[in-house]
Protein backbone atom coordinates (compact mmCIF):
# COMPACT_ATOMS: atom_id res chain seq x y z
CA UNK A 1 0.00 0.00 0.00
CA UNK A 2 3.01 2.38 0.63
CA UNK A 3 4.37 1.74 -2.72
CA UNK A 4 0.44 2.74 -4.20
CA UNK A 5 0.66 5.81 -2.27
CA UNK A 6 3.86 6.65 -3.31
CA UNK A 7 2.99 6.41 -7.02
CA UNK A 8 -0.30 7.75 -6.43
CA UNK A 9 1.84 11.14 -5.50
CA UNK A 10 4.25 10.96 -8.30
CA UNK A 11 1.44 10.57 -10.80
CA UNK A 12 -0.36 13.53 -9.25
CA UNK A 13 2.69 15.92 -9.16
CA UNK A 14 3.46 15.25 -12.82
CA UNK A 15 -0.94 16.10 -13.71
CA UNK A 16 -0.26 19.28 -12.16
CA UNK A 17 2.80 20.00 -13.57
CA UNK A 18 1.18 19.20 -16.89
CA UNK A 19 -1.83 21.08 -15.93
CA UNK A 20 0.50 24.07 -15.33
CA UNK A 21 2.24 23.87 -18.10
CA UNK A 22 -0.85 24.02 -20.74
CA UNK A 23 -2.53 26.82 -18.73
CA UNK A 24 0.91 28.99 -18.98
CA UNK A 25 1.08 27.72 -22.75
CA UNK A 26 -2.65 29.53 -22.94
CA UNK A 27 -2.85 33.23 -23.45
CA UNK A 28 -5.76 35.35 -21.75
CA UNK A 29 -8.72 34.90 -23.54
CA UNK A 30 -11.30 38.38 -24.17
CA UNK A 31 -13.43 38.67 -21.33
CA UNK A 32 -17.22 37.16 -21.89
CA UNK A 33 -20.20 38.54 -20.42
CA UNK A 34 -22.39 36.09 -18.05
CA UNK A 35 -24.98 37.91 -16.80
CA UNK A 36 -25.62 41.63 -15.67
CA UNK A 37 -22.35 42.95 -13.84
CA UNK A 38 -20.85 39.27 -14.29
CA UNK A 39 -17.79 38.41 -16.64
CA UNK A 40 -15.53 35.21 -17.35
CA UNK A 41 -12.07 35.55 -18.21
CA UNK A 42 -10.82 32.44 -19.41
CA UNK A 43 -7.03 31.08 -20.20
CA UNK A 44 -3.82 31.92 -18.16
CA UNK A 45 -4.57 29.56 -15.67
CA UNK A 46 -8.22 28.61 -14.13
CA UNK A 47 -10.95 30.87 -14.98
CA UNK A 48 -11.48 34.22 -13.54
CA UNK A 49 -15.11 35.25 -12.68
CA UNK A 50 -15.70 39.15 -12.99
CA UNK A 51 -18.28 40.63 -10.76
CA UNK A 52 -19.09 44.06 -10.66
CA UNK A 53 -20.71 45.44 -7.21
CA UNK A 54 -21.92 48.32 -6.39
CA UNK A 55 -18.87 49.71 -4.81
CA UNK A 56 -16.32 48.06 -6.58
CA UNK A 57 -15.10 44.87 -8.71
CA UNK A 58 -15.03 41.22 -6.89
CA UNK A 59 -12.42 38.41 -8.86
CA UNK A 60 -12.63 34.66 -8.12
CA UNK A 61 -9.65 33.20 -8.62
CA UNK A 62 -6.45 35.03 -9.76
CA UNK A 63 -4.65 32.85 -12.60
CA UNK A 64 -1.05 32.00 -12.76
CA UNK A 65 1.49 34.46 -12.01
CA UNK A 66 2.21 37.40 -13.85
CA UNK A 67 -1.43 37.76 -15.05
CA UNK A 68 -2.47 40.53 -12.75
CA UNK A 69 -1.92 43.07 -15.45
CA UNK A 70 -3.86 41.39 -17.91
CA UNK A 71 -6.76 40.63 -15.62
CA UNK A 72 -6.61 44.61 -14.61
CA UNK A 73 -7.03 45.45 -18.71
CA UNK A 74 -10.17 43.32 -18.94
CA UNK A 75 -11.67 44.24 -15.82
CA UNK A 76 -11.01 47.77 -17.18
CA UNK A 77 -12.72 47.58 -20.39
CA UNK A 78 -16.40 46.65 -18.89
CA UNK A 79 -16.02 48.69 -15.68
CA UNK A 80 -13.57 51.88 -14.14
CA UNK A 81 -14.58 50.59 -10.61
CA UNK A 82 -11.39 49.25 -8.48
CA UNK A 83 -10.63 45.72 -7.39
CA UNK A 84 -12.34 45.05 -3.83
CA UNK A 85 -12.31 42.01 -2.98
CA UNK A 86 -10.78 38.61 -4.20
CA UNK A 87 -12.57 35.02 -4.01
CA UNK A 88 -9.55 32.05 -3.82
CA UNK A 89 -11.49 28.64 -4.81
CA UNK A 90 -9.06 26.59 -3.60
CA UNK A 91 -4.80 26.66 -3.55
CA UNK A 92 -3.65 25.93 -6.70
CA UNK A 93 -1.05 28.41 -8.20
CA UNK A 94 -3.55 28.58 -11.18
CA UNK A 95 -6.07 29.84 -9.21
CA UNK A 96 -3.82 32.09 -6.98
CA UNK A 97 -0.78 32.89 -8.66
CA UNK A 98 -1.61 36.91 -9.41
CA UNK A 99 -2.97 37.80 -5.87
CA UNK A 100 0.28 39.22 -5.37
CA UNK A 101 -0.14 41.55 -7.77
CA UNK A 102 -3.54 43.39 -6.52
CA UNK A 103 -2.59 45.78 -3.46
CA UNK A 104 -2.87 44.97 -0.15
CA UNK A 105 -6.14 46.55 0.72
CA UNK A 106 -8.13 44.42 -1.59
CA UNK A 107 -9.17 42.08 0.92
CA UNK A 108 -8.92 38.09 0.16
CA UNK A 109 -11.34 35.64 1.14
CA UNK A 110 -10.88 31.85 1.31
CA UNK A 111 -12.23 28.30 3.00
CA UNK A 112 -10.21 27.96 6.10
CA UNK A 113 -8.33 24.89 4.69
CA UNK A 114 -7.38 26.70 1.77
CA UNK A 115 -5.73 29.42 3.93
CA UNK A 116 -3.92 27.14 5.82
CA UNK A 117 -2.80 25.78 2.45
CA UNK A 118 -1.82 28.42 1.24
CA UNK A 119 0.06 29.71 3.56
CA UNK A 120 2.61 26.94 3.38
CA UNK A 121 3.14 27.37 -0.44
CA UNK A 122 6.62 29.23 -1.51
CA UNK A 123 4.98 31.55 -3.50
CA UNK A 124 3.42 33.20 -0.22
CA UNK A 125 6.12 33.45 2.10
CA UNK A 126 7.93 36.29 2.88
CA UNK A 127 7.48 39.62 1.45
CA UNK A 128 4.90 38.09 -0.10
CA UNK A 129 2.42 36.68 2.75
CA UNK A 130 0.54 40.30 2.34
CA UNK A 131 -1.23 37.82 -1.02
CA UNK A 132 -2.65 34.87 1.69
CA UNK A 133 -6.64 35.57 2.80
CA UNK A 134 -7.54 38.30 4.96
CA UNK A 135 -10.65 36.54 5.93
CA UNK A 136 -11.58 32.80 6.04
CA UNK A 137 -14.84 30.75 6.49
CA UNK A 138 -15.61 26.94 7.71
CA UNK A 139 -19.40 26.17 6.06
CA UNK A 140 -20.69 29.52 4.46
CA UNK A 141 -20.15 32.82 4.25
CA UNK A 142 -21.83 35.89 2.38
CA UNK A 143 -19.86 38.56 1.38
CA UNK A 144 -21.37 41.95 0.31
CA UNK A 145 -25.64 42.98 1.11
CA UNK A 146 -28.10 43.01 -1.00
CA UNK A 147 -28.27 42.28 -4.42
CA UNK A 148 -24.79 42.53 -4.45
CA UNK A 149 -24.66 39.22 -1.95
CA UNK A 150 -22.15 36.73 -2.77
CA UNK A 151 -22.68 33.56 -1.43
CA UNK A 152 -19.78 30.99 -0.24
CA UNK A 153 -20.21 27.79 0.34
CA UNK A 154 -18.10 24.35 1.50
CA UNK A 155 -19.50 21.12 1.80
CA UNK A 156 -16.42 18.87 1.99
CA UNK A 157 -13.62 17.44 0.67
CA UNK A 158 -13.06 17.34 -3.44
CA UNK A 159 -10.11 18.14 -5.28
CA UNK A 160 -8.87 19.40 -2.33
CA UNK A 161 -9.99 19.75 1.61
CA UNK A 162 -10.60 23.72 0.75
CA UNK A 163 -12.87 24.11 -2.24
CA UNK A 164 -15.24 27.15 -2.20
CA UNK A 165 -18.79 27.10 -4.51
CA UNK A 166 -19.00 30.67 -4.71
CA UNK A 167 -23.03 31.80 -6.00
CA UNK A 168 -23.45 35.12 -7.11
CA UNK A 169 -26.91 35.19 -5.34
CA UNK A 170 -28.98 37.79 -7.77
CA UNK A 171 -27.96 36.47 -10.88
CA UNK A 172 -28.38 32.78 -10.04
CA UNK A 173 -24.85 32.21 -11.43
CA UNK A 174 -21.54 30.12 -9.65
CA UNK A 175 -18.11 30.00 -9.56
CA UNK A 176 -17.02 25.98 -9.19
CA UNK A 177 -13.98 26.50 -9.11
CA UNK A 178 -11.84 22.75 -9.65
CA UNK A 179 -14.19 20.59 -7.75
CA UNK A 180 -16.03 20.89 -10.78
CA UNK A 181 -13.21 22.02 -12.85
CA UNK A 182 -14.70 20.09 -17.06
CA UNK A 183 -16.79 17.30 -18.05
CA UNK A 184 -14.24 14.66 -17.15
CA UNK A 185 -11.96 12.93 -14.60
CA UNK A 186 -11.32 15.62 -11.30
CA UNK A 187 -7.77 16.21 -10.50
CA UNK A 188 -7.46 14.64 -7.18
CA UNK A 189 -5.12 16.59 -5.00
CA UNK A 190 -4.53 13.79 -1.96
CA UNK A 191 -1.58 15.95 -1.10
CA UNK A 192 -3.69 19.00 -0.29
CA UNK A 193 -6.96 16.80 0.97
CA UNK A 194 -8.66 16.13 -2.11
CA UNK A 195 -10.68 12.82 -2.21
CA UNK A 196 -11.67 10.68 -5.08
CA UNK A 197 -14.36 8.76 -2.37
CA UNK A 198 -15.39 12.33 -0.13
CA UNK A 199 -15.64 14.04 -3.56
CA UNK A 200 -19.06 11.93 -4.37
CA UNK A 201 -20.88 13.18 -1.18
CA UNK A 202 -19.47 16.60 -1.30
CA UNK A 203 -20.57 17.37 -5.16
CA UNK A 204 -24.24 15.84 -3.99
CA UNK A 205 -24.52 17.89 -1.19
CA UNK A 206 -23.52 20.49 -3.27
CA UNK A 207 -26.06 19.75 -5.70
CA UNK A 208 -29.11 19.71 -2.88
CA UNK A 209 -28.10 22.84 -0.69
CA UNK A 210 -27.26 25.58 -3.26
CA UNK A 211 -30.55 26.69 -4.45
CA UNK A 212 -31.15 28.77 -7.89
CA UNK A 213 -28.69 28.70 -9.76
CA UNK A 214 -28.78 28.42 -13.48
CA UNK A 215 -25.39 29.47 -14.87
CA UNK A 216 -22.11 27.53 -13.84
CA UNK A 217 -18.03 29.03 -14.16
CA UNK A 218 -16.53 25.49 -13.88
CA UNK A 219 -12.69 25.72 -13.04
CA UNK A 220 -10.84 25.18 -16.45
CA UNK A 221 -14.05 24.75 -19.18
CA UNK A 222 -16.86 26.87 -21.08
CA UNK A 223 -19.95 27.76 -19.35
CA UNK A 224 -22.14 25.26 -17.74
CA UNK A 225 -25.61 24.96 -16.82
CA UNK A 226 -26.48 23.58 -13.64
CA UNK A 227 -27.91 19.76 -14.82
CA UNK A 228 -24.02 19.82 -15.92
CA UNK A 229 -22.83 20.49 -12.50
CA UNK A 230 -25.48 17.76 -11.36
CA UNK A 231 -24.35 15.39 -13.62
CA UNK A 232 -21.06 15.89 -12.90
CA UNK A 233 -21.45 14.61 -9.25
CA UNK A 234 -23.16 11.29 -10.79
CA UNK A 235 -20.52 10.61 -12.79
CA UNK A 236 -18.19 10.58 -10.07
CA UNK A 237 -20.47 8.63 -8.18
CA UNK A 238 -20.31 6.06 -11.24
CA UNK A 239 -16.58 6.06 -11.48
CA UNK A 240 -16.76 5.57 -7.32
CA UNK A 241 -19.08 2.55 -8.18
CA UNK A 242 -17.17 1.16 -10.78
CA UNK A 243 -13.74 1.63 -8.53
CA UNK A 244 -15.14 -0.24 -5.94
CA UNK A 245 -16.56 -2.95 -7.87
CA UNK A 246 -13.14 -3.33 -9.62
CA UNK A 247 -11.38 -3.91 -5.99
CA UNK A 248 -14.01 -6.73 -4.67
CA UNK A 249 -13.24 -8.30 -7.89
CA UNK A 250 -9.63 -7.86 -7.57
CA UNK A 251 -8.58 -6.09 -10.20
CA UNK A 252 -5.54 -4.10 -10.62
CA UNK A 253 -6.54 0.01 -10.82
CA UNK A 254 -4.64 -0.18 -14.42
CA UNK A 255 -7.64 -2.87 -14.55
CA UNK A 256 -9.52 -1.03 -13.28
CA UNK A 257 -9.20 1.68 -15.38
CA UNK A 258 -9.00 0.07 -18.80
CA UNK A 259 -12.27 -1.94 -18.37
CA UNK A 260 -14.09 1.28 -16.96
CA UNK A 261 -17.36 1.20 -18.36
CA UNK A 262 -19.83 3.96 -17.58
CA UNK A 263 -23.25 4.37 -18.06
CA UNK A 264 -23.81 6.03 -22.10
CA UNK A 265 -25.08 9.78 -20.50
CA UNK A 266 -21.23 9.93 -19.93
CA UNK A 267 -19.74 9.28 -23.34
CA UNK A 268 -18.24 12.44 -23.89
CA UNK A 269 -16.75 12.88 -20.61
CA UNK A 270 -12.68 13.09 -20.78
CA UNK A 271 -11.08 9.91 -18.90
CA UNK A 272 -7.60 10.81 -19.12
CA UNK A 273 -7.10 10.54 -15.22
CA UNK A 274 -8.53 7.33 -15.42
CA UNK A 275 -5.88 5.36 -14.31
CA UNK A 276 -4.24 7.78 -11.64
CA UNK A 277 -7.81 8.21 -10.01
CA UNK A 278 -8.06 4.54 -10.02
CA UNK A 279 -5.24 4.53 -8.13
CA UNK A 280 -6.36 7.36 -5.95
CA UNK A 281 -9.60 6.01 -4.98
CA UNK A 282 -7.93 2.12 -4.85
CA UNK A 283 -5.66 3.49 -1.85
CA UNK A 284 -8.19 5.41 0.16
CA UNK A 285 -10.40 2.43 -0.12
CA UNK A 286 -7.69 0.07 1.23
CA UNK A 287 -6.99 2.73 4.23
CA UNK A 288 -10.32 2.91 5.42
CA UNK A 289 -10.81 -1.27 5.13
CA UNK A 290 -7.51 -1.39 7.16
CA UNK A 291 -8.97 1.10 9.70
CA UNK A 292 -12.48 -0.88 10.24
Amino acid sequence: MKRSLVLGSIVFAGLILALFVNAQQAPLGTIQKVADNLYMIPGGGGNTAVYVAANGVVLVDTKLANNGQGILDQVKSVTPKPITHIINTHTHGDHNGSNEFFPANVEIVAHENTAASMARMPAFQDAKKFALPDRSFNDKLTLLTGRDAIDLYYFGRAHTNGDAFVVFRALRAMHSGDAFAQKGTPLLDANNGGSGVAIVDTMAKAAAGIKDVDTVIPGHSTLMKWSDFVEFGEFNRAFLDAARAAQRAGRTPEQAAAELKLPEKFKDYGLARAGANMTAIFAELSRAELSR
